[in-house]
């Protein structure tokens, strides 16, 4: 028994010798051999997430990728393949249960065959002796066995499971699809098990496995969609990763990838820019797939008029096509009968086993099931069949699923659609007696009854797809394959009006059920609402007009409108109430702006609450010109101290007040994602501007600072300049009209002597004088950092200029010397300029234009010269005039507002004629 270790490592060391993990491998290529993935994963990226989202855990996958429009939070990093079970430091250790997560059609099985073929090749995990790859479509099928046993079940060329599984061999157990297996996993009542040998039933073997009691030594990897993976407990998880669906450019190059022939990329690609709703459907690969397969069939067919506007009219299309599966592309449709006779009874029975396993959540189905739906397996290989059900093999069993959920909810709305016409008891109790439910108005009432109580959204799609079939140009393609009744158009009208007036409905707050029912407006092309409140959000009219039903719409706009979503306005047209009601769909806006609302200290609450969210998205918040105090600083500072998105706060022309600053800045001291933050206008005054002092000195994200207005005075700006000479990261500081004299700008040059980060400094209108000028003049002689000054409205005058030109012939940082010019060329030129240095309204004479002009002839890096509003006269434009024979580096001049006169005008157009021809000038 002493020593039975040792026997057992040489036990492994000569079955590795032997060439098992050889022939394993070359098992597993047979294995995976006939796949052919549609979407190549090679040179995509896992997102590393500290754990999963309320949304995730609680939301239909369509509603999370709509939500988000596939949008993922900021990932604590992205990984590799590569790097899946690597630990992520040196001192850390590999993950023992690492979970992937992503939502239905993303990818998972993907991810999963692609790592074992690098595994196979030798590129990922090469210290893994096994990879053992199961998915709980093939647990579903057993019942009671042991560890060693299911090995030897799914792998029977590994004679020895137990050597496999010893804990001298590395292995990596793989279980793919969570939220495909049969058996709930009781992680707090499970029977302890640490004997491979001993058989348990299935459900109780992976609980043992993934709590550790069995295997200990064997890595685990699990796949789910994200609603069943929260059944894990979290502490038994070491690594949470996320797989991304597609982005618009990565949806571009699907296309253009796999439907180029003949241009159809670009033509689906323009459908799907004009109908938003198709286009969120395609973050998802696998969807995305149906939906170009799909319209290119239409446009193949030659008519391209009858492309699908809404996902009703987009699945019909699917099954007609599926229906016409062996018949030449561009011919003439099969006709009716020949749809009815062959398809008809099957398209009733795959909606009937669609239904009622949607009811049970049910997604793989076995031969038996399909049976016991009147369903031959054998048809599944031809007509409407092919690529609406797959058929999946394993050594284990023979599963079938449908290719997509959503395609199992469309089926499931054609069985109720047809059905409740005629059913007398509620369809979604299939084996007991209800209290009688006669006719079609009373069963779509039922089905939205059903939809509504459903806390994770069960039914979401399943009730859009029931509204869809009442459009008249989604039932058409099916007209063959479906028993239906003449329509004259009443259902949709009376389906119309209950959708609207359940709008008005419902709690305090736009839940996500909510929003559906705006979806199913969109399916039923009853746009007129909508429409109307997308006019007012692009015009700016919203004020005044935001009634619940009109928060439901605006919440339905930022899911499926990009433009809306990243740049949402609602200045000046929300209450309390109205934020209130909204309050769970802005966490999905990128860059919110609540500008001009008045707001209070309680609503400063409620917006403390959703940047506090974990599902918060927001990247940009504008909160400026409202009128927030102390108070509201409080609840926002509490937010900071959490939040993990938001890049940029904006509180121009609030109340904070010293009190309020001093919150902010101790959330600054503790926050690491914040990098803009603008209080400008907020009487901070002296306290407020130590406390940011303070806070600047620990803080090392924060890149942006605007100040401006809030009467620092010299004290205040004395602490900044403190702070600077310890902060390097801070690149942009505005101070403008904060009453700074000498004093304050002699202690932010000693500052800028020692700093080395700092790019952009604004002291517009303060009092800097001659002395001041002359000490900024000294730091530009040593620091180089520094690219963009803006000097405009202080007292400079020719002394304060002249030193600073001194200081220009050696600087080379400095490629903008500017005051002030038109807004256009403005923000054209500073887009590509990176110093701002400004010396507007600085009485600037003919002495100051001769040292300006003395720097020039030798200076090579200005770009912009913009001296408006000074007091050259003629005699300093002949000097400025001299200075450009020599440079030809300036591309601006502003010299208006200087009293040049006609000659001086034409002494500086000379020279630009004959040394500068590229620049422009303004006299």
């Amino acid at each position: 028994q002493a020593r039975w270790p040792t026997n057992l490592a040489q036990a492994c060391s000569m079955l590795l010798a032997d060439g098992v993990v050889q022939e394993h491998k070359v098992a597993l290529q047979r294995r995976y051999e006939e796949h052919r993935d549609k979407v190549n994963v090679s040179s995509w990226s896992l997102l590393l997430v500290e754990s999963l989202s309320d949304l995730q855990q609680k939301e239909h996958d369509l509603m999370q990728v709509e939500a988000t429009r596939g949008a993922q939070k900021s990932p604590l990093r992205e990984l590799s393949l590569t790097a899946l079970l690597e630990p992520l430091t040196r001192v850390s250790l590999s993950p023992r249960v690492s979970l992937t997560v992503g939502v239905a059609g993303v990818g998972k099985t993907t991810w999963v065959r692609h790592f074992i073929k690098l595994w196979r090749l030798g590129t990922v995990c090469p210290d893994i002796s096994f990879v053992l790859p199961f998915s709980f479509c093939e647990l579903n099928s057993l019942e009671k066995l042991s560890a060693e046993k299911l090995l030897k079940l799914a792998f029977p060329h590994l004679t020895d499971p137990s050597l496999v599984l010893s804990r001298h061999c590395k292995a990596l157990l793989i279980l793919d699809g969570l939220d495909q297996f049969r058996y709930t996993l009781n992680f707090s009542e499970v029977a302890p098990c640490d004997d491979p040998k001993k058989e348990v039933s299935v459900e109780e073997l992976i609980t043992n496995i993934i709590r550790g009691n069995l295997l200990p030594h064997v890595a685990v990897w699990v796949t789910s969609r994200p609603g069943v993976a929260s059944l894990i407990p979290g502490g038994l998880v070491d690594r949470v990763t996320e797989i991304p669906g597609f982005s618009q450019k990565d949806i571009q190059l699907f296309l253009n990838h796999f439907f180029s022939e003949n241009d159809y990329g670009s033509k689906i690609w323009a459908h799907l820019e004009a109908h938003k709703t198709l286009m969120v459907l395609c973050y998802i690969p696998a969807i995305c797939w149906i939906v170009a397969d799909t319209l290119m069939f239409i446009i193949q067919s030659g008519s391209p008029q009858n492309l699908p506007r809404t996902c009703t009219e987009l699945y019909a299309q699917f099954c007609l096509m599926k229906a016409e599966v062996g018949e030449p592309r561009g011919r003439e449709p099969v006709k009716s009968e020949l749809l009815h006779v062959s398809n008809r009874k099957l398209l009733g029975s795959l909606g009937r086993l669609a239904f009622y396993s949607l009811i049970r959540h049910k997604y793989t189905f076995s031969e038996q099931d399909l049976r016991a739906y009147g369903i031959d397996p054998v048809l599944l290989q031809c007509s409407l069949g092919t690529g609406v059900l797959v058929m999946e093999v394993s050594i284990l069993n023979t599963v079938y699923r449908f290719t997509h959920l959503s395609l199992q909810e469309f089926f499931s709305a054609t069985f109720y659609h047809v059905c409740s016409k005629r059913a007398i008891f509620d369809l979604f109790s299939e084996s007991t007696m209800t209290w009688p439910k006669i006719g079609f108005q009373n069963h779509f009432k039922n089905a939205f009854q059903h939809s509504q109580q459903a806390a994770n959204g069960h039914y979401d799609v399943f009730v859009r797809f029931l509204t869809g079939l009442l459009n008249p140009l989604a039932l058409k393609p099916l007209s063959a394959l479906l028993t239906l009744g003449y329509n004259d158009g009443s259902q949709k009208a009376w389906a119309a009006g209950f959708l609207h007036s359940s709008l008005s409905s419902g709690g305090p707050e736009v839940s996500l059920r909510s929003i559906n029912l705006v979806y199913c407006l969109h399916e039923l092309q009853h746009m007129e609402l909508l429409r109307g409140v997308e006019e007012d959000l692009r015009l700016g009219t919203l004020m005044g007009k935001l009634s619940r039903a009109h928060c439901v719409v605006l919440g339905y706009l930022l899911h499926v409108s990009p433009e809306c979503s990243e740049q949402t306005n609602l200045t000046n047209c929300l209450t309390y109430s109205t934020i209130k009601c909204l309050l769970p769909q802005l966490l999905y806006c990128s860059h919110l702006r609540l500008e001009n609302n008045q707001f209070k200290d309680d609503v400063m609450e409620l917006l403390g609450s959703l940047l506090s969210a974990k599902d918060c998205h927001i990247r940009k918040i504008s909160l400026a010109e409202n009128s927030i105090s102390s108070k509201g600083a409080k609840s926002l500072s509490r937010a900071l101290l959490v939040n993990r998105t938001l890049k940029s706060l904006n509180l121009r022309s609030n109340n904070i007040g010293s009190k309020g600053t001093r919150l902010l800045a101790e959330a600054l001291k503790m926050n690491q994602t914040l990098v803009s933050v603008n209080l400008q206008n907020n009487g901070i005054e002296v306290e407020g501007a130590r406390a940011l002092a303070e806070a600047l000195k620990t803080n090392q994200t924060l890149k942006k600072l605007i100040l401006c207005s809030n009467h620092l005075g010299d004290k205040g700006t004395i602490a900044l300049a403190e702070a600077l000479t310890i902060n390097h990261t801070l690149l942009v500081l505005q101070l403008q009209s904060n009453s700074i004299s000498n004093k304050g700008m002699t202690a932010l040059t000693e500052a800028l002597r020692l700093n080395r980060g700092l790019e952009s400094l604004n002291l517009r209108e303060n009092s800097i004088g001659v002395a001041g000028a002359k000490a900024i003049a000294q730091a530009l002689y040593e620091n180089c950092t520094l690219q963009d000054l803006d000097l405009t409205a202080n007292l400079l005058h020719d002394e304060g200029v002249q030193a600073i030109a001194g200081a220009i012939k050696f600087n080379q940082g400095l490629t903008s010397l500017q005051m002030r010019c038109g807004q256009a060329f403005k923000k054209q030129l500073t887009m590509s300029l990176p110093l701002f240095f400004s010396l507007r309204g600085n009485t600037v004479g003919i002495e100051g234009a001769k040292a300006l002009a003395n720097a020039l002839k030798i200076n090579r890096s200005l770009q912009f010269l913009n001296l408006q509003e000074n007091s050259l006269g003629m005699d300093g434009a002949i000097f400025i005039a001299t200075a450009l024979k020599g440079n030809h580096q300036l591309s601006y001049i502003n010299l208006q507002g200087n009293g040049v006169g006609e000659s001086g005008a034409k002494v500086i157009s000379d020279a630009i004629r004959s040394n500068a021809p590229g620049c422009v000038v303004d006299i």
